[in-house]
């Protein structure tokens, strides 16, 4: 089995004495697109940055590449940290420049790679304008090609998407899936689920600085129970129908011009076509029959709430 290019071992890191990451293990292996997923202070921040050396776990280890993280492993690196970082002063490429420069690019490869990731980002003309004059929106992309610039061999994104408008999320969307399929390995956090259901192969959930889910986006998508939607006549009864089939019923608002919506969550191994076939064979007069698709952010929700639950009964 080929060695990590990025590892926490087991890791925990207090501040002032309040725990923000409590023993968290996870491996990025190289080629993958991984999600690191949670709420606000969650502890993802923390995390990545015990990961690339910039903070000193309290406990446990942190490697990249198979070793522990120095000068030669961050060069192989390209980290964009949720605070935003440029020199206000610097003109546009200049400053995409310096950044390629420190990770050992030559001023004319720096230079020749700037302007072409420029102009993939819609941001030729900006070139020599000066970083203060650039939208909050531009900035964010000068920073993330300046974090890209040296075509590093991981990329690490701590939030990426803050800040720009839905147009340049799916162009950052868009290069994020152009990078992997160069072999670029990217790690990248969010609070954002539709972004990572869309790229990512595997996702690891924080919550509270403790892992709670790490798998495929399908397997996370396995936690949540099947669900369906549906409407009947005011006066039908679907509850008896179900018997067996279902882990809940409830009615969903109130009755509207003679119709019932309820919310239907299936019992493990019954399926829509269970549900919708009982309510045939016991004339259950159905107006509407609709199974839900299940999202990243419904298992989201209802892994942090369980979790929660959790904490409190402990």
């Amino acid at each position: 089995m080929s060695t990590p290019v990025f590892a926490l071992n087991n890791v925990s890191k207090a501040f002032s004495g309040k725990p923000a990451v409590r023993d968290l293990s996870f491996a990025v292996n190289a080629g993958s697109i991984t999600g690191f997923l949670g709420p606000n202070g969650a502890g993802k921040s923390t995390s990545l940055r015990m990961g690339l050396g910039i903070l000193a776990p309290d406990s446990g280890t942190a490697e990249l590449f198979g070793t522990p993280p120095d000068f030669s492993t961050l060069d192989r690196v390209g980290f964009l940290p949720e605070e935003r970082g440029l020199y206000r002063k610097m003109n546009t490429l200049a400053a995409i420049i310096f950044f390629g420069r420190l990770k050992g690019m030559s001023a004319g490869q720096a230079k020749k790679d700037g302007k072409a990731l420029l102009e993939q980002f819609g941001l030729g003309d900006v070139a020599n304008k000066k970083i203060k004059t650039l939208s909050k929106g531009m900035a964010q992309k000068v920073q993330i090609i300046a974090s890209i610039v040296h075509k590093p061999e991981l990329v690490i994104l701590d939030e990426p998407f803050s800040g720009l408008d839905p147009v340049n999320q799916r162009a950052l969307e868009a290069l994020i899936k152009e990078l992997a399929g160069r072999g670029t390995t990217i790690l990248f956090s969010t609070h954002v689920m539709e972004h990572a259901e869309r790229l990512c192969d595997r996702i690891v959930l924080l919550a509270a600085g403790r892992k709670i889910f790490d798998g495929s986006v399908s397997d996370a998508l396995q936690t949540l129970p099947r669900a369906v939607n549906m409407q009947t006549g005011s006066d039908a009864d679907p509850c008896t129908a179900l018997n067996g089939l279902v882990q809940s019923i409830v009615p969903d608002g109130v009755i509207k011009d003679g119709r019932q919506n309820w919310r239907v969550e299936l019992a493990a191994g019954a399926d829509a076509q269970d549900v919708l076939r009982a309510c045939v064979e016991k004339s259950v007069s159905l107006t509407a029959f609709e199974p839900q698709k299940r999202h990243l952010h419904d298992v989201f929700v209802h892994l942090v709430d369980e979790d929660t639950q959790k904490g409190k009964q402990s």
